[in-house]
């Protein structure tokens, strides 16, 4: 029997079955409600599993609903991620998507350090051991989000979308937002991949292509990373 793997981000949901570790491609989510486009999409056939990650606040209504569609409901956590051994120092502040993005990154490249960068409404960089262990990371803004936040927070400057070619320097306000934002995100991007020159880098998340054509470094770029996770994570509960 197939397993559901539920990711949901701030701005989307992507959904995708799988059976162990072969998952289907993923379907995107952005305008409908989660719990009716999950109810949708199982009506024709259920998970044994429904493996969960969410970002946003949802109600205890929500969590109900979704054990009615399945056999089990793995939300994932600290507790699901094993053998990922997680060693940051608030664990319940922790987004499970971070988590799940680090277990799928220590099964592709066992034995190696590994950064990982999830490029979305925030940018998050974190970093897993050769031992499987998640040391923790550090979050900045989005692409999107300093784009919006210029144009919310000011009066006067206009809110942009990202180019496809950035200026070195901004001959005029909207050149200067595009430089100021797109260089901003990789010189910071660069400045972590000089420091951490050991590690394997992995770019994921909605704007992982738009950087890795711009960033000069070699990076691996891996679709659905937090998927992967929860495929995993299913995995181990459908041995229990």
């Amino acid at each position: 029997m197939r397993n559901l793997l539920i990711d949901i981000g701030n701005t989307s949901l992507k959904a995708a079955w799988s059976r162990e570790s072969d998952i289907d491609e993923a379907v995107i989510c952005r305008d409908e409600e989660p719990l009716e486009f999950i109810k949708r999409i199982t009506e024709s056939k259920r998970p044994r599993i429904i493996a969960l990650s969410t970002v946003r606040k949802m109600d205890p209504h929500f969590y109900g609903e979704l054990e009615k569609l399945t056999d089990k409901l793995v939300i994932a956590g600290s507790d699901t991620c094993f053998p990922l051994k997680n060693l940051y120092e608030t664990p319940y502040t922790l987004g499970p998507d971070r988590l799940c993005a680090a277990l799928a990154a220590s099964e592709l490249f066992p034995g190696k350090e590994v950064a990982i960068f999830d490029f979305g409404t925030a940018l998050t960089i974190d970093f897993v051991t050769s031992e499987k262990e998640f040391l923790g990371g550090n979050i900045s803004p989005g692409l999107t989000t300093r784009f919006r936040s210029l144009n919310e927070y000011t009066q006067l400057l206009p809110l942009l979308t990202p180019p496809d070619e950035t200026k070195s320097i901004g001959t005029s306000t909207t050149t200067a937002i595009e430089a100021g934002v797109v260089l901003g995100l990789i010189f910071e991007i660069e400045g972590y991949t000089k420091q951490y020159s050991n590690h394997i880098h992995i770019f994921t998340g909605g704007d992982a292509i738009y950087f890795a054509e711009k960033v000069k470094k070699p990076i691996f770029v891996v679709y659905n990373l937090v998927l992967m996770g929860l495929a995993r994570i299913a995995e181990n509960y459908a041995k229990v």
